[in-house]
């Protein structure tokens, strides 16, 4: 679809996907695929709002936002996929979410067939969730509008940031963009969908017992949902890093991301995230859920 269009009646089975870069398919979807495209565009902009198509690459909004003197967005540099899979997602990276700047979400119901709108409380943001996450096949997202700055403020609250270059907005994006790509795998060399897992949230008594016996676990600070652990120093710990199983592995500078090692398929990722997770839970008592979405 291309802005503008109208939505066409829709019937059985429904997949909507942005631009499937955290998607493993497993077999071939047997039902109707519906993607927007993803053409660059944007719906309208003010001093501090910009709303953008559905459909439109996250980065390429990112990069137009520092072009335009708006601020925020920085952080979420170099995320695949689309503004639309921004919001289902809450995509974020480096201390920023999505959901920090989202004012609303435009979206087509396919279910009752009808225009809705969301505002961000309507959205029922949360850690790699949201309300669409929890319907999937139901809402097409069609805009999302972002309220940014006019002030660059750098954010550096995240460690891996600490002592970046950050004069400007464009150097810190850069500098983010350098932090990540030497990080993860780059899609034209080896195939992934980013980071496989959520960070698990631990009650209090789980987060000081493992702990007390790995001094080395990094710090997590309490929230009123407990305490967030990092998935990739507990994948590390079980020794998955940097191993390959079949066809598939776990990237060697990044244990949170499963990669295509040499032509595998679906399942072979399904069975290695499961033995992970076995692993993780067998050591640690933790359960590691996907962030990935497995069809």
């Amino acid at each position: 679809m291309e802005p503008g269009d109208e939505v066409p009646p829709l019937e059985g089975e429904l997949l909507v996907i942005g631009a499937g870069s955290n998607m493993v398919f497993t077999k071939d979807y047997e039902g109707t695929v519906i993607t927007l495209s993803n053409t660059f565009h944007l719906s309208s902009f003010t001093s501090h709002l910009v709303t953008a198509w559905g459909g439109m690459i996250m980065d390429d909004l990112v990069q137009w936002t520092l072009d335009h003197g708006l601020y925020g967005l920085e952080n979420l540099s170099s995320i695949p996929g689309t503004v639309g899979a921004s919001a289902v997602q809450n995509v974020g990276a480096y201390g920023a979410e999505a959901k920090d700047f989202i004012e609303r979400v435009e979206a087509y119901d396919i279910l009752e067939r009808r225009h809705c709108d969301f505002s961000n409380a309507d959205c029922r943001f949360a850690y790699r969730d949201s309300i669409f996450k929890h319907d999937p096949g139901r809402y097409l997202i069609l805009r999302v509008t972002y309220r940014l700055s006019k002030e660059f403020v750098p954010n550096l609250s995240y460690k891996a940031l600490e002592g970046l270059p950050h004069n400007t907005a464009q150097q810190l994006r850069e500098a983010i963009m350098e932090v990540r790509w030497s990080k993860l795998p780059r899609p034209e060399e080896h195939g992934s969908a980013g980071s496989f897992f959520k960070n698990p949230v631990v009650d209090e008594d789980t987060y000081h017992r493992i702990r007390a016996d790995y001094p080395d676990m990094p710090e997590a600070h309490g929230t009123d949902g407990g305490y967030k652990l990092s998935a990739g120093w507990l994948i590390d710990k079980v020794g998955w890093k940097g191993r390959t199983q079949g066809r598939t592995g776990v990237w060697p500078k990044n244990a949170l991301v499963l990669y295509n090692a040499d032509g595998c398929s679906g399942d072979e990722v399904r069975a290695l995230a499961a033995a992970i997770q076995q692993d993780v839970k067998q050591k640690f008592g933790v359960a590691l859920d996907p962030e990935a979405i497995i069809i």
